[in-house]
């Protein structure tokens, strides 16, 4: 369906709305949730860090319910092989003809919305599997391509303390995801209102606000998002900023070890078309750009030893280089 002025603004209109309905369960976290709202309508994939009982997986299902898309929840484990979430050909009969045939059955990747809980859990393998899932939207088992769901969304969660039997992401394979969120406690009033709303007899139905084609929709919208050349050069300059061999920026050459490659740049425009969308703008702002520059980059910033000895963070290097690389000027 063309979209016409009339169907843009209502589709704007659910975005709040969409919010709304996920604060019906989640207290607080309200940039958490913009950020994976920016996510899913930027198209991306998000890794979620934080410690047990923060109420990752309630997030994710809450918004599922909210989008009215089918959610699948993959519980990482030392053992779980790639065949357990792409899926296996199981062996059939024909009742009429007696014949035997292989009939693929589909593992739990073939939802919209998929919480990959635990990935650092699971050996490099099934990690790989998931992964060419997330570049690809599609899985291929004996020879044969399977498309995935659209719009399809992975959201893998890690625990940043424990780390016996664990099998870290790769920097490469990090660099796959759109943002890295970092999850933390909330604050004593939320916490409160957490323990208050959670251990009565309190139900709460959350409605379904959008459906698939209208996020569709949205995700497309969100490519025609205006940004001045200015900050497309804005952009590029903060990536390449990152890199010690090329920076002019000497806080870079002295804790950063890799800088950000081109799919940072990608991954920053889209986000903040992507949030200036859901503020209710049609062109992007430099706020846009800074507001989303964390999340994006504090997985694809590799810091040096020294840096880590003293607990200078990739976070810390980006806002450092929010402060030092300067908007230029529009021709």
């Amino acid at each position: 369906m063309e979209l016409t002025e009339n169907n843009i603004k209502t589709l704007l209109a659910k975005l709040p709305q969409l919010k709304n309905e996920i604060q019906k369960v989640i207290v607080g976290q309200d940039a958490i949730l913009d950020e994976l709202l920016v996510a899913f309508l930027a198209g991306g994939h998000c890794l979620l860090e934080g410690v047990p009982g923060l109420a990752k997986t309630l997030i994710v299902k809450t918004m599922s319910q909210a989008l009215h898309l089918s959610f699948r929840r993959i519980q990482f484990t030392p053992d779980l092989m790639p065949t357990d979430i792409v899926g296996t050909e199981i062996l059939e009969e024909d009742h009429v003809t007696g014949k035997r045939f292989f009939k693929f059955n589909k593992g739990p990747l073939f939802a919209n919305i998929v919480l990959a809980d635990e990935i650092n859990r699971t050996p490099p393998k099934t990690q790989a599997a998931l992964l060419e899932a997330m570049q690809e939207f599609e899985v291929t088992y004996g020879g044969q391509t399977y498309p995935l769901d659209r719009p399809f969304f992975i959201l893998a969660t890690q625990n940043p303390i424990e780390q016996a039997g664990t099998y870290p992401l790769p920097e490469a394979q990090l660099d796959r995801f759109l943002l890295l969120i970092k999850m933390g406690y909330p604050t004593e009033q939320e916490e409160f209102e957490v323990l208050n709303r959670t251990t009565g007899t309190r139900k709460v139905e959350v409605l379904p606000v959008i459906t698939a084609e209208e996020i569709t929709q949205a995700q497309a919208l969100v490519r025609q998002v205006t940004i001045s050349e200015d900050l497309v050069r804005y952009v590029s300059n903060i990536i390449r900023a990152t890199r010690p061999d090329t920076t002019t920026v000497d806080y870079v050459k002295e804790w950063v070890r890799w800088g950000a490659g081109p799919r940072a740049g990608q991954a920053l425009i889209l986000t903040a078309k992507a949030r200036a969308l859901l503020k209710g703008r049609y062109a992007v702002l430099e706020e846009d750009i800074q507001a989303m520059a964390v999340s994006v980059l504090r997985h694809r910033i590799l810091m040096n030893f020294k840096a880590e000895s003293e607990g200078i963070t990739s976070d810390t290097a980006t806002l450092e280089l929010i402060k030092l690389v300067g908007r230029p000027k529009a021709l």
